[in-house]
């Protein structure tokens, strides 16, 4: 089976250890730690602080190792680290959160420079009445159109694999697009 390395990335409490405890085919290794400052403390109890793992076969050839970054900028060092080497990257937004976007456009950027792995943007908590339409949160992250961002609810098997496999037909495709290559094979549902 073919390992390949995937990293889930996005703001403080935007959902990527959810994300990943969600799918994974093991149970996740986590690096939580208590939160210390109070303003954080009100969103959650605990925060990542270096990473957290997990992995899910997509089918009988492929193994995604799912690597999940710390949100907080104060723990950026970790992003170039688990960037390495990865063949593609969500990031996770909290659709709820308009007042968080500035902070997942600095990560974003951060992550072009760091890495030029294909990326999707999957719109968090879309199963909770104050999410912001899918378009809404592109036209708001400035997200370009050949970028797909994806409705996500976390907490959903469905909806984090169905962002899995766009982001796994979104690789392909830039992979065919670089090699020109007219046909590559398929991820299988």
């Amino acid at each position: 089976m073919q390992p390949l390395k995937i990293v889930i990335t996005g703001s403080y409490s935007a959902g990527k250890t959810q994300f990943i405890r969600t799918i994974s085919d093991i149970e996740t290794v986590s690096t939580d730690y208590a939160v210390t400052l109070d303003e954080e403390r009100e969103l959650k109890r605990e925060t990542t602080v270096a990473l957290d793992f997990g992995t899910i076969a997509i089918n009988d050839k492929l193994n995604l190792y799912l690597f999940g970054t710390p949100g907080q900028e104060r723990f950026d060092f970790m992003w170039e680290h688990l960037a390495l080497g990865a063949l593609g990257y969500v990031v996770l937004v909290d659709s709820c959160r308009p007042g968080h976007f500035a902070e997942t456009q600095r990560l974003m950027a951060r992550f072009i420079e760091i890495t030029d792995a294909p990326f999707v943007v999957a719109a968090n908590k879309q199963d909770d009445p104050s999410a912001l339409p899918v378009s809404y949160v592109r036209r708001r992250l400035g997200i370009p159109l050949e970028i797909p961002v994806l409705p996500c609810v976390a907490t959903e098997r469905l909806s984090v694999k169905t962002v899995l496999l766009s982001l796994l037909r979104h690789i392909a495709s830039r992979y065919q697009e670089d090699s020109g290559e007219g046909g590559a094979e398929s991820v299988e549902d």
